[in-house]
């Protein structure tokens, strides 16, 4: 289907962040996001909190996405949703509202695989920032995924890499919460690990086979790590609390780039792109553009405001989708996992 004037609303409410975005084809018009402080007095999220506030936030989070884009409800070509995966509650305040307003304005209903949009994100056309080429390699690290996927098209992309157990942001906010640091920790660990050394404390890597990752015993070794030091020193995090982070954060680069590495010698592929909440991270980032020199990669890392959990991510998608008249009925069902 080819139209020069499509507009996208997207939705995403997977979690705690209810975000709405609005789309002129592949161009980003609007996109607004309401964070949920709520969670932060429980040291993580509250899946029947972030529900509730869901409700509360997604008529305003909609409102103001339409209105920042300056197009009225009648110009929308479609409205895509996140259909997984997530939290239950939260999917359904999303996708319930999607079907609505689709249904409302009759017009086609888009459902989007969460972790595609991660990857996808790089489609969208901002000044200043590349689109990678098919095939490439797509890095999509967050609380709940570290996954290694190759793409060879929009709707072409096959897992080769993944977590045998945590997620890599799982490891950066675990390790925050044995540091004592507020919740969530891992940008906290990231803002201090520039100020130390990455060297001062060496952490074990794990060993696993082929392209997967293992998080949970860098944790644990973490945990010992802290807790026997300060029988020896009871200051001993506030004193050597930036070392700490840089050796827990050089840690956690080294066991991603050396799965990446191993990635693109087994493909072949030098084309490299990062997605998810922790591509945010300063450090991940500065390694991955080192990499372009070292190594000959062509590396992508996305806008700041598309690694968080955003809807112009899901907008792109749902762009793409409408393109090829790949649509839903009003029967699609939020999945907590759903097949990637």
């Amino acid at each position: 289907m080819q139209n020069s004037e499509v507009f996208i609303l997207a939705i995403e409410s997977s979690c705690d962040d209810t975000a709405a975005a609005v789309l002129h084809n592949d161009k980003v018009l609007s996109n607004v996001v309401a964070n949920q402080l709520i969670h932060n007095q429980y040291g993580g999220v509250v899946p029947e909190l972030a529900s509730r506030a869901h409700q509360q936030n997604i008529v305003p989070v909609i409102d103001a996405a339409l209105r920042k884009a300056n197009i009225q409800k009648e110009q929308l070509s479609a409205i895509a949703f996140t259909q997984g995966p997530g939290l239950m509650g939260s999917l359904l305040v999303g996708s319930s509202f999607a079907k609505s307003m689709a249904l409302a304005l009759q017009i086609p209903l888009i459902a989007v695989n969460h972790m595609h949009a991660h990857i996808l994100a790089h489609f969208i056309d901002e000044e200043g920032f590349d689109k990678p080429e098919f095939p490439f390699l797509a890095l999509t690290i967050s609380g709940g995924h570290t996954q290694i996927v190759r793409v060879d098209g929009f709707f072409n992309m096959s897992i080769i890499g993944e977590t045998t157990d945590d997620a890599v942001g799982e490891a950066f906010d675990k390790s925050a919460k044995i540091l004592g640091l507020p919740y969530p920790g891992g940008p906290l660990v990231d803002k201090y690990a520039q100020l130390g050394n990455p060297k001062a404390f060496p952490f074990t890597k794990p060993k696993v086979p082929g392209l997967d990752f293992s998080f949970s015993g860098l944790k644990t070794a973490i945990l010992y790590f802290i807790q026997k030091k300060k029988l020896e020193n009871s200051n001993f995090i506030e004193e050597n609390i930036n070392d700490i982070c840089a050796s827990i954060q050089h840690t956690i680069i080294e066991i991603l780039m050396d799965k990446l590495k191993l990635a693109v010698k087994e493909t072949g592929i030098k084309q490299i792109a990062i997605g998810g909440g922790v591509s945010a991270n300063s450090g991940i980032r500065n390694t991955l553009k080192e990499a372009e020199k070292k190594y000959g990669w062509k590396t992508f890392i996305p806008k700041f405001e598309y690694t968080t959990d955003n809807a112009a991510m899901i907008g792109i998608v749902g762009y793409q989708k409408f393109l090829s008249e790949h649509f839903e009925t009003s029967s699609v069902v939020s999945k907590a996992r759903i097949q990637f």
